[in-house]
């Protein structure tokens, strides 16, 4: 009997390996989704959004009010948390005992730091740039032409960046567990402190300029980078790099920049040019805002509808009001609007007291611009009372706001008057708007 061999069965393939990424790509994941880094973006959030959403009356509706408390929130506030939380993750080895293991790792000590600290400042970008993209939301729908500063967000999230570093880096040098709080504290006084000093005020973060109407320049970005990353730049390098003598190159580039910041000052912003873009109306008189204000323009028109009726056909009545802050370039037949304060004068895009807005055109329409210092003498000069009396009760007359103090007898009289002749007087009293003379006044 013959024994016939079958083929050999065909092997199975080996099973191939299974892939694994680059070792730092995957450390770095799993850095992203332990410890204490995931909870730095809610918490960064929060403590943002929760004061801007208290302070809402204040910023929503213009767009230079509402990164003006941003930049606030952003660094006052959110700053020293995130120095906070990068501590607690560079005191992490310390607490756990494994420091030494740390020092076993083939992987340099940059690259640890680097990897450790990383996931920190990236959730602080996204709970920044997620508080940031809310806010700018509530104000879009209230807010006139323009826009939010890209610069200004650009720098508030390098602070965040730069925050996180340096807490990493003080948490490893400091081994004590509530160092995380201490440097909290520490960061928010060492942040609201220089702004009482004129001399070291725009070197410091945390200063809070006045964005209404402005803009940075184009080097202020450059600039504020350089300044905020150099000294974080020679903290890691002095800690982390073996040639320690590397970090005074970082620290020479940033004494070289702080002159120009000081120097620089309030000259870091310049104009918008849309706030002095006037947006008017057709009819006449005219009723002219900022082109960062456009939405305005109606409720301003609608508060302002008595006054221009009871000077209609008055000779010499402004002819055009505008929003402006020098009311010395204006031209006769021209007069000022009153600020519009956000949280005050102005929420969102109504004006919250037409009568009292009202009022105080009349008293820039009145705004004679005479030396404030004055002799006892001459304040109580019958002449010079008759003028601040009659100045009220024009006032009183045009836009009634509020019981005045003084001028009652004079608004009487004017109420007293026919059309024909009140309008004749209002028209030679207008004609000495200007003057301080209190003897050119007409008497009532």
């Amino acid at each position: 009997m013959t024994d016939t061999m079958s083929p050999p069965e065909p092997s199975a393939p080996a099973a191939s390996p299974p892939r694994v990424g680059h070792p730092a790509r995957a450390a770095f994941r799993a850095e992203l989704r332990r410890g204490i880094a995931p909870w730095t973006a809610p918490a960064v959030t929060l403590t943002i959004g929760v004061p801007m959403m208290a302070k809402a009356p204040q910023w929503q509706g213009g767009w230079g009010d509402t990164q003006e408390l941003l930049h606030s929130c952003a660094t006052l506030i959110a700053g020293p948390l995130v120095a906070a939380a990068g501590c607690w993750q560079g005191g992490r080895e310390h607490r756990r005992g494994t420091a030494a293991l740390w020092l076993s790792v083939p992987r340099g000590r940059p690259a640890q730091l680097v990897m450790a600290a990383l996931p920190v400042a990236v959730w602080a970008v996204v709970g920044h740039l997620l508080a940031v993209v809310g806010v700018l939301a509530a104000t879009w729908p209230y807010a006139g032409a323009g826009g939010p500063s890209v610069g200004m967000t650009a720098v508030d999230t390098w602070f965040l960046v730069c925050a996180a570093f340096t807490g990493f880096v003080v948490g490893r040098l400091w081994r004590w567990r509530p160092a995380a709080p201490v440097l909290a504290a520490a960061a928010y006084l060492a942040l609201g402190i220089p702004s009482y000093s004129d001399s070291v005020r725009f070197l410091n973060p945390a200063e809070q300029h006045s964005l209404s109407g402005r803009v940075p320049v184009a080097w202020f970005v450059p600039l504020m980078v350089l300044w905020l990353g150099a000294p974080v730049v020679a903290l890691v390098t002095a800690y982390a790099v073996r040639r320690r003598f590397l970090a005074v190159a970082p620290l020479v580039a940033a004494a070289l920049v702080a002159p120009l910041i000081v120097s620089s000052g309030e000259d870091l912003f310049r104009e918008d040019p849309l706030a002095e873009k006037l947006i008017c109306t057709e009819s006449v008189p005219q009723v002219c805002v900022s082109g960062l204000d456009g939405p305005l323009l109606s409720p301003a028109s609608d508060a302002l509808a008595g006054l221009v009726s009871r000077l209609e056909g008055v000779p010499g009545a402004p002819v055009r009001y505008v929003q402006t802050s020098d009311s010395r370039r204006l031209p006769p037949d021209t007069s000022r609007l009153p600020y519009t304060f956000r949280g005050w004068t102005v929420v969102r895009d109504r004006i919250t007291d037409p009568a009292g807005y009202a009022w105080q055109t009349v008293q820039h329409l009145a705004e004679r611009g005479c030396p404030t210092s004055v002799t006892e003498a001459e304040v109580e000069d019958p002449a010079t009372v008759r003028m601040r009396e009659t100045d009220d009760a024009v006032a009183g007359w045009l836009a009634p706001w509020a019981d005045s103090w003084t001028g009652a007898e004079y608004l009487n009289r004017l109420t007293a008057m026919g059309d024909t002749e009140r309008r004749a007087w209002l028209g030679r009293y207008l004609a000495t708007r200007t003057s301080c003379d209190p003897k050119a006044v007409p008497a009532l």
